[in-house]
This record gives C-alpha cells, sequence and structure tokens, in this order.
C-alpha cells in the first residue's frame, strides 16, 4: 500500500486507546473539584474535529459544552468562561502558535486546561494543566476525545455502557488497519480519476460534519490546493444545490447516526444531477469487535482512515505533496 506502515498506524492507534485511565482519572477530577463547563478551543483542524464531541455534549446532557475558534474566543469570550471551566485543545505538532497562545490566555481566566497531542516536550504540552499524550503524529484524536466524552457523561448518569464502548476500542486499532486496506483500491481509483479535477463539491451530516468540513479546507484545500465547497446536508437545499452540474465532484460522508437520512436525500438530488459522486458509507466497513450500538459514534474515525487513502493517492496521482505549502507556516501573516 501507498505510503502505509502498518506497524507504525497501528501503534499509533494503540497509544490511544491505551490514555483511558488517565482520561478516566481527570474526568473524576473534573466531577471532584465542580468545574461547571467544557470548551473544545482549537484552530483550523483541531476545530473542525471537535465539533462531533460538542455535539455528543448536546444531544445526550444538559452540561454546557461548546466547541469554539480560538481566535475568535479571545477577542468575544463567554462570560461564563473563567475559574469553573474546563478548555480542552489539541495539537498534532505541539507546536500550533495559534492555540498555544490560547492556551495562555485560558490559564489566564483561571480554566483547567488539557492537550492531546504527540509530544510531551512540545511548548503545547509544557503549557497545559494536563498533557494526554500519544504516540507522535496519532491523527486523528477521536478515541481520546470519545473517551473523555463517554466517561463524562457516565458519571453524570447520561450515557449507558461506558465500560463496555471503552473494552471494545481494544479491537479499533487492528479494525482500522483493515478498513485502511479495503479502502486503498477505492482511494487510488478515485485519485487517479481525479487527478485533474479541481473542484470537489463535500457534504456531510451529524458526527461528520466536522469531519467534511476539515477534509475540505485542510485536506483537499491546504495540502492539496483545491477549490472545494462544504456544506451540511440539512443546508444543501438551501442554495448549494444550485452549483451542482452533470460534471461537479461530489464526496458524500454518510454516517451511522440519526441524521443518516439527510444524507440519503442529498445523495438521491446527487446521483439524479451528477454523473460523479463519490460516497464514503462508513457502514461499508466492518469493525470486529465493536458493537452496533457504538458503530454510529466511530463514524469519524472510520471516514478518516478511509479519506487517508485517497489523499495519499491524490498526492501521487497529482505530484503534489501533502507536505507542500505556499503559506501556511511558511510566510508572516
Amino acid at each position: 500500500m501507498l505510503d502505509f506502515n502498518e506497524d507504525e498506524f497501528f501503534n499509533k492507534a494503540s497509544s490511544t486507546v491505551a490514555l483511558r485511565p488517565q482520561i478516566e482519572d481527570l474526568v473524576e477530577r473534573i466531577q471532584a473539584e465542580g468545574y461547571e463547563n467544557i470548551y473544545f478551543i482549537g484552530a483550523g483542524g483541531t476545530y473542525a474535529a471537535v465539533l462531533q464531541y460538542e455535539r455528543f455534549f448536546q444531544t445526550r446532557s444538559a452540561f454546557p459544552a461548546r466547541a469554539v475558534i480560538g481566535k475568535e474566543f479571545m477577542l468575544s469570550p463567554d462570560p461564563g468562561f473563567g475559574g469553573k471551566s474546563v478548555a480542552i485543545f489539541a495539537s498534532v505538532s505541539g507546536t500550533t502558535e495559534d492555540i498555544i497562545e490560547v492556551i495562555e490566555f485560558a490559564r489566564g481566566k483561571g480554566a483547567l486546561t488539557v492537550g492531546l497531542t504527540g509530544y510531551p516536550e512540545s511548548p503545547f504540552a509544557a503549557g497545559v494543566d494536563v498533557a494526554l499524550v500519544s504516540e507522535p503524529k496519532a491523527w486523528p484524536f477521536d478515541v481520546q476525545l470519545l473517551l473523555f466524552s463517554a466517561a463524562f457523561l457516565s458519571a453524570r448518569g447520561e450515557f449507558a455502557g461506558y465500560e463496555k464502548l471503552a473494552i471494545e476500542l481494544k479491537s479499533l486499532p487492528a479494525a482500522l488497519v483493515e478498513v485502511a486496506k479495503s479502502a486503498d483500491g477505492v482511494g487510488q481509483a478515485f485519485a487517479e480519476a481525479h487527478a485533474d479535477t479541481d473542484y470537489h463539491f463535500l457534504v456531510g451530516s451529524g458526527n461528520l460534519w466536522g469531519f467534511t468540513y476539515l477534509y475540505s479546507m485542510c485536506i483537499l484545500e491546504e495540502m492539496q490546493w483545491l477549490r472545494t465547497t462544504r456544506v451540511h446536508a440539512a443546508e444543501f437545499f438551501h442554495g448549494s444545490l444550485e452549483l451542482i452540474e452533470k460534471d461537479t465532484s461530489l464526496l458524500l460522508f454518510v454516517g451511522e447516526d440519526e441524521t443518516r437520512p439527510l444524507m440519503d436525500r442529498v445523495k438521491a438530488f446527487a446521483e439524479q444531477y451528477s454523473n460523479d459522486v463519490t460516497v464514503i458509507d462508513t457502514r461499508a466497513y466492518a469493525l470486529p469487535g465493536i458493537s452496533e450500538e457504538f458503530r454510529g459514534l466511530l463514524s469519524p474515525i472510520v471516514a478518516d482512515t478511509v479519506v487517508d487513502r485517497f489523499s495519499k493517492h491524490l498526492a501521487r496521482a497529482r505530484d503534489h505533496s501533502l507536505d507542500l505549502r505556499r503559506y501556511y507556516r511558511v510566510v508572516e501573516y
């Protein structure tokens, strides 16, 4: 498989699952010390990646939880953000300047700061009160965020089956290896068919909306310099549908939560009016060891594993490295 080290992939995923005891200790501390709200604070991809966990809280719990863009939040923070707040951050590199700046802001407000990264000696890890450190570059952070969210709501009596979920997650690294293998041919075919396509239309919903946003902006735009439109499935029929033509490339991210009918509606329309529709349906991939009741919670990490194969093959088909940048961390801005 192109640019895929199976052992490295497995070890990275396993390192996120292994953080369970530390995450449970964190949850116990938050409960014991009486924190009153949680803020998932990000920038770019790390903002997009926490949207599903804001949604996890908001669809299951009365406990206040919000996802915010860090730079904006510094200029217009919530009045309730302060000494009784938990601020959760993530940084793949451990050096994201926008996030390090917001960590300092949050600590200045008295919030408990929690960071997810793979670099224990990084400025990011040094800046937070609690650092949850996985293997380097163990992206995405879904396992840690799901464990935290489920454990927290379980302690409040708002999520059933946490222990079962946590045990089943031990099977996830091996399952994701097989997902990657299953998706490789699909990703290669997509890349070869779209090597010269310079515009893609992406649609998602539910706990895949944040991922849709992330793949559009942080991968196709940032890493491949492709033009994209991203829209939530519920909003697709309120203007965006007018952009669809017979040759429009659509990527539809279909998950397994209660919003799946929204994507079914978009799919039916897209396949009628475009001849270039690619459906990434997480239901199509087996997850041995994961029960049906929890599969839907894992759609973001399954989708990420699938389209990573798209990305690697696109980079080769387009002769455009995923590491190439014109501006990001290259020029002053």
